[in-house]
């Protein structure tokens, strides 16, 4: 059993009378299964770049940025003085009414992603972006299955929750049909019991055995996260999509890229993962770090498969005049600030630093991911690799206390999540590492 070493019980946590009433109301009025971390949660009350403070004025080193949207910087000026000018001017028009920023934005999407993706539609999530996807690929191929990867999250709807391969996040009698599950590439963990690279990526020749057996061999869509985030941010061998790709176009169908924690620079040099793996999608799905914490969400595709699109679409809040500022203005802003590089040379360095403490730490059975997209998945022994999600928590609690805020993910809860903002310097790193380092320490078997 997992024991922390000088671990201060929540109880016994200095908390104000605000912090209580706000988590005593949290769970009168919201639903029970909103989720939050830490056995004492974190009520949060500002932020200034890489940093956040609770309501105690206890100041917090964040790796986390809110699950990868907080891309540049809590309230970064150069974002949120642009957004309060326009709130100030214009908040809301719809789609029915087109404004300069909706139009703006699109055009600086189409510049900017790869191949022909040249059209747009917005909504106010990864949730609707993936479900606007599927919903096109099924009416521009006029077919209905849809291939997606085991361990993938795509969403908190009724249809995502069927593309999500995750029992935790499946709850509830999803309706399932016409969606189906190929093994992921997970080397870690690799299903198909092999070793890479002698396995030849076998994994990726499920998805064709699956399309043969499991579909109707006629399929929309394949989607799949170029990384995959809430199942431990999974990295699959550089052959793996350049496979797979050619496999679905066999079939006439979509590939979509599902970008949502992998996009606007997080991995590095490139603007989207599915370029670090050289694949030119069809349609392209995001949200989360494309407005820095504002809400939206991006479905882009190429002019053809945008006009599929069979009967009238609306949005009622998607690429409003506010969000349509803020995205844009972070997009200009990673390219102001050269982020795209600063996110491959930081990111190198961080996981150099986070191979260092694996060296150090028994606990720490695989690191992986790419940029500033960085996992450690923690096991109780290394040989049988079985999973240690009881330290994982305890090494949150830790970093927690000890001033860093960092995430968890995994099919076993085990992976911890590591993603700094695409700002981020080596001394956030250094500062980030000698936490971590030391909230490893004060866990012990």
């Amino acid at each position: 059993m997992i024991t922390p070493a000088h671990f201060v019980p929540a109880s016994q946590l200095a908390r104000s009378g605000r912090s209580e009433e706000v988590v005593a109301k949290h769970k009168k009025y919201l639903w029970p299964s909103v989720t939050n971390y830490f056995q004492q949660p974190l009520v949060a009350d500002r932020g200034e770049m890489q940093h956040l403070w609770d309501l105690e004025g206890n100041k917090y080193l964040d790796f986390f940025g809110g699950i990868l949207t907080v891309s540049v910087g809590h309230c970064n000026p150069k974002i949120t003085s642009k957004v309060n000018a326009q709130v100030n001017r214009l908040q809301h028009t719809s789609t029915l009414y087109p404004n300069e920023h909706i139009v703006a934005l699109a055009e600086k999407i189409a510049q900017i992603t790869p191949g022909n993706l040249q059209q747009s539609f917005f909504t106010n999530s990864g949730t609707e972006a993936n479900e606007a996807a599927i919903l096109l690929a099924r009416m521009s191929t006029g077919s209905y299955d849809v291939v997606a990867l085991r361990h993938a999250y795509s969403g908190g709807s009724a249809l995502t929750k069927a593309v999500t391969a995750h029992a935790p996040y499946r709850k509830g009698g999803v309706i399932s049909v016409g969606i189906s599950h190929a093994v992921n590439p997970y080397c870690y963990r690799c299903p198909l019991h092999l070793k890479y690279p002698d396995c030849e990526v076998a994994c990726a020749e499920d998805v064709e055995n699956l399309i043969q057996t499991g579909t109707s061999g006629n399929i929309a869509a394949f989607m799949a996260e170029p990384i995959q985030g809430v199942g431990g941010f999974i990295t699959p061998p550089k052959e793996y999509f350049k496979m797979v790709f050619k496999i679905v176009k066999k079939y006439g169908a979509l590939f979509i890229a599902d970008e949502v924690q992998t996009g606007w620079g997080r991995t590095g040099k490139k603007w989207f993962g599915i370029e670090q793996w050289e694949v030119i999608p069809d349609m392209l799905t995001s949200a989360k770090g494309m407005a820095n914490g504002v809400p939206i969400g991006l479905t882009v595709t190429t002019p053809e498969i945008a006009g599929g699109f069979q009967g009238m679409n609306i949005a009622t809040f998607g690429g409003n005049p506010a969000t349509s500022v803020a995205a844009r203005a972070t997009i200009e802003l990673i390219e102001e600030e050269n982020l795209l590089d600063n996110a491959d040379v930081v990111g190198n360095y961080f996981r150099g630093k986070l191979e260092e403490l694996q060296s150090k730490y028994s606990l720490i059975g695989d690191v992986r991911g790419m940029g500033l997209m960085q996992a450690l998945e923690l096991v109780k022994d290394r040989k049988t690799k079985e999973p240690a999600p009881e330290a994982t928590t305890q090494v949150m609690e830790r970093a927690r206390q000890n001033g860093l805020l960092i995430g968890k993910g995994g099919l076993y809860g085990n992976t911890l999540r590591l993603a700094p903002m695409l700002n981020t310097t080596k001394p956030d790193v250094d500062a980030a590492i000698k936490l971590l380092d030391k909230s490893f320490s004060e866990v012990r078997n």
